[in-house]
């Protein structure tokens, strides 16, 4: 294999994982890896747990030293190495390196980018003050910890609540710092949908988290250099002894950029399926670059581990060999723990679905991580998206205890070979009671799919309009007089055969229980007996408690 010089500028997941593995497939390459920072490759998801005490070693952050690189792969690691300006025609990059300050020039063959992303910051005064703090590297959570164990804040605020702003939470709640927490959007987990992120804000208010939701930050006031408060565009003030900034990142292209290289709807790098910008000799990987999304076959910005991993592996298998299998389509798949609990997303939610015109049905499944008889089951829910004419399966989100990550798998690996809600049905998952079920939440997610886009169920999602008809609860009695919805009548399950007549068979029948399941049963009834307009509340109370109340009061 002739040598050739190839060159990686940034580390992390998707710079080291295209060293390492150009490496292992061309043992002649000239491998330099240039890193604008201290580590070239460390956990940055496991940032937040650091700062929180879950992790208690720095040293176990570090993935691979610099090392490392060369004592097991041969290649030139050079941290504090920062690349200012590429010239293409050259095939150079002009270096800047910060431990000297010397300015240099590195030839390439072939270069591959992975400068990462920028976390995205309000245009406010105040963000230079000494207790205003992001977190994307270890340089960050090293100034949060200083901070932590010096000041000994009492109050904290969080701005965002996506994963890192959630992790960020939990990990000051437990170290008894009292926390805020402000999203802009409606929601926490904003890329979730309404009903299920807010099972999630239960979680969260329980614990004592104080919840600005809906609620736009303005600005700082600032008093010596430090943050006093964080103020609400509502007028809303909340005293803070530290603030972290968490609302999202943007892709770092400004080397690509300068270098005339194509970037995507998304403003991240351009990419074919070999991770080749519109150069051929360029390749660009992780946060700075785009990706091709699963469902919808179109560019996309998913700035996630995994891909960044799977998508370095190719370019530096094809920039290392001049061929590689085509990168992967990307589902985003997810996931994130709050104080014991987990919420996870792959694909498309009903929201993001509709917003890019995608006709779509979606269906809850409400049970235990495993079999109720045996010790220790966790209710989850899980929300199936799916396309009602093709019956694939469109994406899935899942909110409980434990096992939710397990359903999200199955239902990503199943969405990965375009799968429908027919082959989810019939998957052959194992079981034994303390794992499972014998129909599992992801069978009876595609049961109830089934029934659905087979006719023999119609059912009303949270927020759906509502025909002008009669509740049915068909829970117990007490079921019922602890707990129902506004306007409900009550005639239990096993007792409506006989009482049909109490109902009204012109006008539409809505049914609630406590999870859907019951519900079902009671359409099926009615449905069979000459009723002609029956509705299921899917989810029941639980899915639907909230919106109703809302609705009521509205």
């Amino acid at each position: 294999m002739p040598q050739m010089k190839i060159v990686i500028i940034g580390g992390v997941a998707g710079g080291a994982s295209a060293a390492t593995r150009a490496r292992r497939l061309n043992e002649s390459a000239e491998i330099v890896l240039l890193e604008k920072g201290e580590h070239v490759s460390f956990a940055n998801c496991g940032l937040p747990y650091y700062i929180g005490g879950q992790i208690t070693k720095r040293s176990k952050l570090l993935v691979a030293t610099q090392e490392d690189f060369r004592a097991k792969f041969r290649i030139d690691v050079r941290t504090r190495h920062e690349a200012v300006r590429i010239d293409r025609a050259a095939r150079q990059v002009h270096v800047m390196d910060h431990t000297t300050g010397r300015p240099y020039t590195e030839t390439y063959d072939r270069l591959i980018l992975a400068p990462g992303a920028d976390p995205i910051l309000p245009g406010w005064d105040g963000l230079d003050a000494c207790n205003v703090f992001t977190l994307r590297d270890l340089s960050d959570s090293d100034r949060i910890k200083a901070w932590l164990d010096r000041e000994k804040p009492a109050r904290a605020t969080v701005i965002g609540a996506g994963y890192i702003g959630l992790e960020m939470v939990e990990s000051l709640h437990g170290l008894g710092i009292t926390t805020s927490l402000v999203e802009l959007q409606p929601h926490v987990m904003p890329a979730m949908d309404d009903e299920m992120a807010s099972r999630i804000e239960t979680v969260l208010a329980e614990h004592g988290v104080h919840l600005h939701l809906g609620a736009s930050a303005e600005g700082f006031d600032v008093r010596q250099g430090r943050v006093v408060n964080v103020r609400l565009a509502d007028g809303t003030i909340l005293p803070a002894d530290m603030v972290v900034i968490s609302v999202g990142v943007r892709p770092n292209v400004k080397l690509a950029a300068d270098a005339g290289l194509a970037t995507g709807p998304y403003s991240g790098i351009a990419v074919n399926a070999h991770q080749q910008t519109s150069d051929p000799n360029i390749y660009a990987v992780g946060d700075a670059a785009e990706i091709c999304h699963l469902v919808t076959d179109e560019s996309a910005y998913i700035p996630l581990a995994g891909p960044a991993n799977r998508n370095g592996r190719t370019a530096g298998e094809h920039a290392a060999t001049g061929s590689a299998p085509s990168a992967t389509p990307v589902a985003g798949t997810s996931i994130v723990g709050v104080f014991g609990k987990s919420a996870a997303m792959t694909g498309l939610s009903v929201k993001a679905a509709r917003k890019a015109g995608i006709d779509c049905q979606a269906v809850y499944a409400i049970a235990g991580h495993h079999a109720g008889y045996y010790p220790g089951a966790e209710k989850l829910v899980l929300k199936l998206v799916f396309d009602p004419a093709s019956r694939r399966i469109l994406g899935a989100q899942a909110v409980g205890g434990a096992g939710v990550d397990k359903r999200i798998d199955v239902i990503a690996t199943a969405m990965r070979f375009a799968g429908t809600i027919d082959d989810l049905a019939g998957v052959d998952l194992c079981y034994a009671p303390q794992f499972g079920s014998a129909k599992d939440p992801v069978h009876l997610a595609a049961f109830i799919a089934q029934n659905v886009d087979d006719g023999r169920l119609r059912q009303l999602l949270p927020g759906d309009a509502k025909p002008d008809g009669q509740l049915l609860d068909v829970r117990t009695v007490p079921e019922y007089e602890a707990n129902h919805l506004n306007g409900a009548i009550n005639i239990p399950l096993q007792e409506l055969r006989g009482r049909l007549d109490e109902l009204d068979r012109d006008r539409p029948v809505m049914v609630t229980c406590g999870i859907g399941q019951r519900a079902y049963f009671a359409c099926r009834i009615l449905m069979q007996s000459g009723f002609a307009d029956v509705w299921n509340l899917a989810g029941g109370l639980t899915m639907h408690e909230k919106a109703w109340k809302e609705a009521s009061v509205g």
